[in-house]
């Protein structure tokens, strides 16, 4: 947690406020990467850290030391547990800026003890997720694997890198403890070493199928891609693999024109009876690179995808912000608003639901919109939505041509755990199936078309009443 965390959560204490309840919000302002869409992820660590979330005696310890707390708001620390409550949008589910990801209710200290944990595992993991699924879909169909790790920002990173990019649709990880922790298929092959360490090229290669005639990919470049590693690799082929019915499953270029050298290379096995061997290319590749070279009509079969991914090293932030959106007095719930010069940072006020309205024909999303918690909204009659700043520009839609489904899943009730954690696999089906259901003009790479992230007509007014308000204070 960050540090002022705790020094406010003294205050609240001393103040007698620590059991006020108030709510939270966790939300982002801007797609990565200028996008139309996030995909959000990383709610399992989340749970995670909530059933756990506490502070041991050499926590206590630690914050006596630091001479800033009292003995009573220590001894109130050692036996913190979280009691509130937390609904939250499945992983995998495509998301938008200013709507909740994640909704907090409970007593001030609770909810503001939270908010680096809570951002840390949803802005990590929702940035490569949404990286991932940008690769993804620039490969059109064909198999992308995470190959990051030792690119990435130490052992965390790389891990649940991996586990996001899963989501996110990658085929493989090529980070062993991501495997064996998340049941991700773990890939991997040989690296140039492998092949300096033996006397010659084709040595190395006849020995790597020799221990791997089922599954043998060759790294081609470690001396010269189209006068040794091709013609090595053939041979091995032949006098390794194929003698004893086996087959050279796929070819690796990690270095050159990967365009031009796609093209040499399958015209060479395939004028060799290998037609069923696959190219594999690597070498810091990206969604707008996988792009370029597919329209150069390369031949490439799958690809391995490092830094790139595993940072998202074009935009390396995810901008989630936690924002406090009411307090509680008598019961009543008085909604907060952050203000600001700059218009995307002000907040939308309250305890809110948030729906996903589906075409009711083509059941493609056709817009988000927030509403205050329980309110009424009813899919027979016309529903009319409205920008989060601008109340002129808003959208009616018709009456029994929609559906309605609430995005926030409860997660904690009262502190105790109630959602049903999905497998790492479910998660990927359900976020396949969901991002098939965003329109194509919102998912390109070049200008998309914004999705619509709107307010009900309560929610609308309430904002503009609120932000009235300020202005006459001043």
């Amino acid at each position: 947690m960050d540090f002022y965390e705790l020094t406010m959560s003294q205050v609240y204490f001393n103040e007698g406020k620590q059991d006020e309840v108030v709510t939270f919000d966790l939300f982002y302002r801007k797609n990565p990467d200028d996008a139309g869409y996030s995909l959000c992820a990383g709610l399992e660590q989340v749970i995670e850290f909530v059933k756990s979330f506490h502070f041991d005696n050499d926590d206590i310890e630690y914050l006596r030391k630091t001479n800033q707390f009292s003995e009573d708001f220590l001894n109130y620390l050692s036996t913190f547990k979280f009691k509130g409550d937390i609904y939250a949008i499945p992983e995998g589910t495509p998301v938008f800026p200013h709507e909740p990801i994640v909704r907090v209710k409970g007593n001030i200290i609770e909810a503001q003890l939270l908010e680096t944990a809570l951002l840390l595992c949803i802005n990590h993991q929702t940035m490569i997720a949404t990286k991932a699924r940008r690769i993804v879909s620039a490969a059109e169909g064909r198999a992308i694997m995470e190959f990051g790790a030792r690119r990435s920002h130490n052992f965390d990173a790389a891990i649940y890198g991996a586990r996001a990019a899963y989501i996110g649709g990658v085929v493989g990880t090529a980070t062993t403890y991501a495997g064996k922790e998340f049941g991700i298929p773990a890939l991997g092959t040989m690296a140039h070493s492998f092949v300096q360490s033996f006397d010659t090229e084709l040595d190395a290669f006849k020995a790597y199928c020799r221990t791997y005639p089922n599954s043998a990919t060759l790294l081609l470049d470690t001396y010269d891609t189209l006068r040794s590693g091709l013609p090595n690799a053939i041979k091995a082929a032949k006098e390794e693999l194929e003698p004893k019915g086996y087959r050279l499953k796929g070819v690796r270029i990690d270095s050159g024109d990967m365009a031009y050298l796609s093209k040499k290379i399958r015209k060479e096995l395939d004028d060799n009876g290998m037609e069923d061997c696959m190219i594999v290319v690597s070498n810091s590749l990206d969604e707008y690179l996988i792009q370029s070279l597919l329209k150069q009509d390369a031949k490439i079969d799958s690809m391995g995808v490092g830094e790139n991914l595993i940072c998202s090293k074009s935009t390396p932030v995810f901008g989630g912000v936690y924002k406090l959106s009411s307090t509680y007095e008598n019961g009543r719930a008085i909604p907060k608003i952050k203000r600001s010069e700059n218009v995307e940072k002000i907040t939308n006020p309250g305890y809110k639901d948030l729906y996903r309205i589906y075409d009711k024909e083509t059941r493609m999303a056709i817009a988000d919109v927030m509403a205050l918690h329980k309110e009424k909204i009813d899919p027979n009659e016309d529903l009319t939505i409205y920008h989060q700043m601008n109340t002129w520009k808003n959208k009616t839609i018709p009456g029994g041509t929609y559906e309605l489904r609430p995005l926030l899943e409860p997660i904690f009730k009262k502190g105790k755990l109630v959602y049903n954690l999905p497998t790492l696999k479910e998660i990927r089906e359900y976020s396949e199936k969901e991002f098939a259901t965003i329109w194509d003009e919102v998912k390109r790479f070049a200008y998309p078309q914004t999705y619509y992230v709107d307010l009900t007509k309560k929610l609308s007014n309430l904002k503009h009443k609120l932000l009235e308000e300020i202005e006459e204070r001043k």
